[in-house]
């Protein structure tokens, strides 16, 4: 019999309370469950204690005979230290779409055609700036020959 740890919905309408059972797999959501492990309450404030409620004993215990926490549930024993679990990786779901990346592609060319114009600016001011300084002893030469004369 394959075995999971998951939530039970109760409480009213809109305003959600759920248990965390061990159940059969083939059991309806909300239906037969073999034990409560824990309670959860998402309309408590994030950091208030009594949001997530584990019974840590009896959780290790099903996970030991096999059976397997959902991924909701997973983060909640990750949170309290029981379960350490994997980081889920889609790597093409991160990837950007044809028309995302051409217009990234060109933002990118833009970027560096200016970066290449302002170090270009850059380079001719410098040169600029450096051409009258050596040009003023040569004119300095050329006024004392005239004035020699």
């Amino acid at each position: 019999m394959a075995l999971k740890i998951r939530l039970a919905r109760g409480g009213a309408k809109k305003r959600p309370f759920y248990r965390i059972v061990v159940a059969d797999v083939r059991a309806p959501r909300d239906g037969r469950f073999i034990e409560r492990l824990g309670t959860y309450d998402p309309l408590l404030p994030k950091d208030n204690e009594n949001r997530v409620t584990l019974n840590a004993e009896r959780i290790q215990h099903w996970m030991d005979n096999g059976a397997k926490p959902t991924d909701r549930v997973a983060r909640f024993l990750d949170a309290a230290g029981l379960l350490k679990r994997e980081a889920r990786n889609n790597p093409n779901k991160a990837k950007l779409g044809k028309k995302a990346q051409e217009r990234l592609d060109e933002k990118r060319q833009a970027e560096e055609d200016a970066a290449a114009a302002a170090k270009e600016a850059a380079e001719a001011a410098a040169a600029a700036a450096a051409a009258p300084a050596e040009e003023a002893p040569a004119e300095e030469a050329a006024t004392e020959e005239t004035a020699a004369e």
